[in-house]
């Protein structure tokens, strides 16, 4: 039976991620840092199938420890991981010279180094069995900087290059590395950010309406299914990620303009 593991599962895309997966039947386990939302997904994907299929594990992804001994044992109950989706991620928008050092490296430290965490808790298992599937998921503030993120585009950007450097170095072991670059979606967390948004950045990103987390999460699983390094979101997201060296300066020109008509008027 599949094994997946994902970091985040407990919410939003991670969560979504994994009704498909109990969906089709295969083992699940959900890392999360607060137990009573894990509980809540766990009784959700357990009905009618019980809560010996679904694990969950609290752990901040942040903490390389207790992430390993996380995974381990959720591995240690239902086999290695097959499959490992790095849902887990924080975002706090802020201006960079007034967002303090601590939510700015704590954006670092849980969208990049938590992601790598959860990978090297279980890589060395899938070269040895020559066997497994890694989705991280990045953003479309991993492929064009935006106003008021420039943490969290840091931390994106950076797990992009990651997950090319690791696809060269996993595809001669037939591990297959993926990463997604999901839009604003309506997760719990993106109800909190808007809370936060730069007007800037509001007036900029705003005229895209989010994404629902099932339609996302679908894109993903089949992405994973067949094996797809990247995976993008809409057609301005794919035109970044596929010609963003021709895009970003037309994007980056009509941002500043849409920024200095905002600065006028404050």
């Amino acid at each position: 039976m599949t094994h997946v593991i994902i970091t985040g599962g407990s919410s939003g895309i991670g969560l979504a991620v994994a009704r498909i997966y109990a969906s089709r039947g295969a083992r699940v386990s959900l890392l999360a840092r607060t137990v009573s939302t894990l509980e809540t997904a766990q009784n959700e994907l357990s009905k009618g199938r019980g809560t010996d299929t679904i694990r969950i594990e609290s752990a901040d992804v942040a903490d390389e420890s207790q992430t390993a001994a996380a995974i381990r044992r959720c591995e240690d109950a239902f086999g290695p991981c097959d499959i490992l989706v790095t849902s887990a991620g924080i975002v706090e928008p802020g201006l960079f010279e007034t967002l303090s050092s601590d939510a700015f490296d704590r954006q670092i430290q849980t969208n990049l180094s938590g992601s790598i965490h959860a990978v090297r808790a279980v890589y060395a298992g899938m070269k040895k069995r020559r066997s497994g599937r890694i989705m991280l998921v990045s953003s479309g503030a991993g492929l064009i900087g935006i106003y008021g993120y420039a943490a969290y585009s840091a931390s994106k950007f950076a797990l992009h290059g990651f997950a090319e450097a690791l696809r060269s170095e996993a595809k001669p072991h037939a591990v297959r590395i993926s990463v997604c670059f999901p839009p604003d979606t309506e997760t719990p967390q993106f109800a909190r950010e808007l809370e936060n948004r730069p007007l800037e950045a509001a007036v900029i990103m705003g005229r895209v309406a989010p994404w629902p987390s099932d339609a996302v999460a679908g894109r993903i699983v089949r992405a994973i299914d067949r094996g797809n390094f990247e995976v993008f979101f809409g057609w301005t997201l794919h035109a970044l990620g596929r010609f963003g060296s021709t895009v970003r300066p037309f994007l980056n020109w009509w941002f500043d303009r849409a920024i200095q008509r905002i600065s006028r008027r404050l």
